[in-house]
């Protein structure tokens, strides 16, 4: 029976199974993958994170990012740490990433992973929105929200800044507002409360997975929408508090940066009977 070797890795309460397949194959399929996330038949994870060898030589590995539905998605900050301090904490002398659509530089210190998550998208063909809209006020209407702001940071987010989001319904309107028609492949949705000019708030619901703790791409995507339209200082470190903890995150007008704890849960090996 072949055995495949996994870290269990967690950022601020979102959680990963990674397999470092650079040496060994493991090309998974829907099935296995929901199979793998699920957390009473399988190891139990938000997403399944496999590392494939790197297709140029300025990276460490390929990142392949799967939801705990199978489905594949194009970027996860809180991933992205997780992966930069097992490269980190397996010898390697640099811990840079590619995906699907970007190039990752990761650096760890002590338990602090720090990442340039690039420049982020605001156009509504970038986007790849539906209609050709100004994403900084999407034409979505919440009862008792202002319009949304549309941000990609690799994937797609819909941000409300509102007061009280504590008691907001977010996995019901998450699930309402995931799949609109703006958005042809789905959205992370957050819900955000301006603290300060340099905190805030939020609170989100991710595609394919649900309500989770914490959501780094979403905290980058946050701070972009909240810096554009004012309400946050450019090129400060803004606090960002979600279910499961705190990331700062910086966005200087072109580019942004985060960073975060992360923890190593276990290791362990699971056989192919897994999948049966």
């Amino acid at each position: 029976m072949v055995a495949h070797a996994f870290v269990k890795m967690q950022g601020l309460g979102n959680d990963f199974v990674i397999i470092d397949a650079r040496k060994s194959a493991f090309v998974p399929t829907n099935a296995q993958v929901a199979r793998l996330a699920d957390r009473r038949l399988g190891v139990g994870c938000d997403q399944l994170i496999v590392l494939l060898p790197a297709p140029q030589k300025d990276a460490n590995a390929f990142m392949r990012i799967f939801n705990a539905d199978g489905s594949e998605v194009e970027a996860c900050g809180n991933a992205t740490r997780c992966v930069g301090a097992y490269l980190a904490r397996s010898g390697d002398a640099a811990q840079n990433l590619r995906t699907k659509v970007a190039f990752l530089k990761t650096h760890t210190k002590g338990e602090e992973t720090f990442v340039d998550m690039g420049a982020p998208c605001q156009t509504a063909q970038g986007l790849g929105l539906t209609q050709d809209v100004d994403p900084l006020y999407l034409p979505v209407e919440v009862a008792g929200m202002d319009a949304p702001a549309a941000v990609g940071i690799g994937n797609p987010h819909m941000i409300f800044f509102a007061e009280g989001v504590e008691a907001l319904d977010v996995d019901r309107l998450g699930r309402e507002l995931a799949h609109h028609i703006l958005y042809p492949a789905g959205t992370n949705v957050e819900f955000v409360e301006v603290k300060s000019r340099t905190h805030v708030r939020m609170r989100v619901w991710e595609r394919g997975t649900g309500v989770t703790p914490a959501c780094a791409t979403g905290a980058c995507a946050t701070v972009v929408a909240g810096v554009s339209r004012g309400l946050l200082d450019q090129g400060a470190p803004i606090q960002v508090d979600m279910d499961g903890g705190v990331l700062t995150v910086t966005y200087d007008g072109a580019r942004v940066t985060m960073s975060g704890v992360t923890r190593l849960v276990y290791e362990g090996t699971f056989g192919e009977a897994l999948f049966d």
